[in-house]
């Protein structure tokens, strides 16, 4: 196909037949060279075909800026909340033009499954879907998950036109230490690229993930931890998402020498914070506030993951490239307000022209098996005088050990919410087995009642919070009773 058609393409190259459209009179970031270029850009074929006078119909952008549309190296669809087609009619508006997913959440649910209804959902929509596949199902052998991949049941997918590689490897541990059932899955893909998942990993044992083959790494939180990982020759992702908000931490890391080992990710999204916030676009702003230069910020989302990912059809301004292109008013804001998919303008004046197809595709059914919950289960014996509480770090993932002395009632563990500890716990909800784990945590903030949802990483089994076991035994109930929530 692509041999067919270059004959044509050419001719549009060399000035012979008319572009399909001309952007004139805008600023082209150049990320190959870092610097601004003023020069036209000529359209045909879904393609760039070339910079400088090309005869065609013509659009001026003259004083904006015309940039590469922005890929996200490492997103997970379900924290969205939203199918791959509403998520891409949130993105594209927003500039995102490309998406590496991880779907390790859903298949930690579905299976199988869930990997298939992603791909089949994402097929074809105006925002590029591509999927690494997850190696931790179940995450580790601490948690219960509602299926299990082994290399056998990942590697039919090895060969999808939209499966770059593996996705982040979480059980490091077990990867350091040799396991088999890991090392089959790196196999998989033995030129990679793999994705790393190792919070606060050093030393040796960093040595040993990074000669496993592992090229990336989005978990670090300061620049020390961040720049050994650089020295190793990992990838950094720099992650500010919904939760995870590591950017402002990790930016004084990033320097010219190794900017080209570095991309801005998302991790996780909310909706409310798409809409409110934005997506890459928000990191871009965020980034250059933050002191950055911003063709530096864009060479983070567009050149440098496109070339871990070996997306090699985008991620610049460039002949030969994918016409996925976007048109700015400033370099503060990012406010889009064009964007151009495969040469087809889809945004104007920051708002989808066309909807997206809505394709007939049932996700698969979802049912929380869990047996009835007494509500001694989340009041134990309470044993000895000093108790672990479960520390939040506000803006991180990562939790601290704290050592508290043992809230008691009746002889029984219990919540002090006037300490702000509260009970915490995970019922097991794929298999019924009645399972439930309890602890402490401090830093929820909740003063009265309780909290359940079906939404947990990395299994998704049923987590309530709470200052009542009453309340927290009710709320898991109605989860239940509404299908997850």
């Amino acid at each position: 196909m692509w041999m067919e058609r270059l004959p044509r393409r050419l001719q549009a190259a060399r000035g012979e037949v008319p572009a399909d459209l001309v952007l004139t009179g805008g600023r082209v970031a150049n990320v190959f060279t870092g610097e601004w270029q003023e020069t036209d850009v000529a359209l045909f074929d879904g393609i760039i075909v070339g910079l400088g006078n090309y005869p065609g119909p013509r659009l001026a952008v003259t004083g904006r800026y015309l940039l590469p549309g922005f890929i996200d190296g490492h997103l997970h669809v379900e924290s969205s909340m939203l199918t791959p087609r509403e998520l891409a009619r949130a993105l594209l508006p927003l500039g995102t033009t490309t998406v590496v997913a991880d779907p390790h959440e859903i298949a930690n649910v579905w299976g199988a499954a869930g990997l298939d209804y992603l791909l089949s959902a994402s097929e074809g929509l105006p925002v590029d879907f591509f999927f690494m596949l997850p190696p931790c199902v179940p995450a580790s052998h601490l948690e219960t998950s509602g299926a299990r991949l082994e290399a056998g049941d990942l590697e039919p997918y090895r060969r999808h036109p939209r499966i770059l590689g593996l996705a982040e490897v979480m059980n490091f541990p077990g990867l350091v230490a040799g396991d088999p059932g890991l090392l089959n899955k790196l196999a998989l893909f033995p030129e990679g690229p793999v994705d790393g998942h190792a919070p606060r990993l050093s030393g040796r044992p960093l040595n040993a993930y990074r000669l496993a083959g592992i090229g990336s790494d989005h978990e670090c939180t300061d620049p020390a931890e961040a720049t050994e990982k650089l020295r190793l020759g990992f990838y950094l992702m720099l992650r500010e998402g919904s939760l995870a908000k590591n950017l402002a931490d990790l930016l004084p890391a990033v320097t010219p020498a190794n900017l080209r080992r570095t991309m801005l990710v998302t991790d996780d999204s909310h909706p409310e914070d798409l809409a409110r916030t934005g997506h890459l676009n928000h990191l871009l702003r965020r980034a250059v506030s933050l002191g950055l230069d911003p063709l530096a910020a864009l060479t983070m989302v567009t050149l440098n993951p496109a070339e871990y990912f070996r997306l090699r059809d985008r991620g610049a301004v460039a002949p030969g490239l994918g016409a996925d292109l976007l048109v700015v008013e400033d370099l503060t804001e990012f406010r889009i307000d064009k964007v151009f998919k495969n040469g087809q303008l889809l945004v104007d004046q920051g708002r989808l022209l066309t909807e997206p197809e809505a394709l007939p595709i049932a996700a698969p059914s979802s049912a929380l098996r869990v047996n009835d919950l007494s509500l001694e289960a989340f009041s134990p014996p309470a044993e000895g005088d000093v108790v672990k509480v479960i520390g939040l770090i506000p803006g991180q993932l990562l939790t601290e050990k704290r050592l508290w002395p043992t809230p008691v009632k009746n002889g029984r563990l219990t919540a002090s919410p006037d300490q702000d500890i509260l009970k915490l716990a995970v019922v097991e909800r794929h298999h019924g087995t009645g399972r439930l784990g309890l602890g402490l945590v401090q830093g929820f903030g909740l003063p009265r009642g309780a909290l359940a949802s079906s939404v947990a990483h990395d299994s998704h089994n049923i987590i309530v919070v709470g200052a009542d076991e009453a309340d927290m035994l009710q709320a898991v109930r109605h989860l239940v009773a509404l299908g997850g929530g």
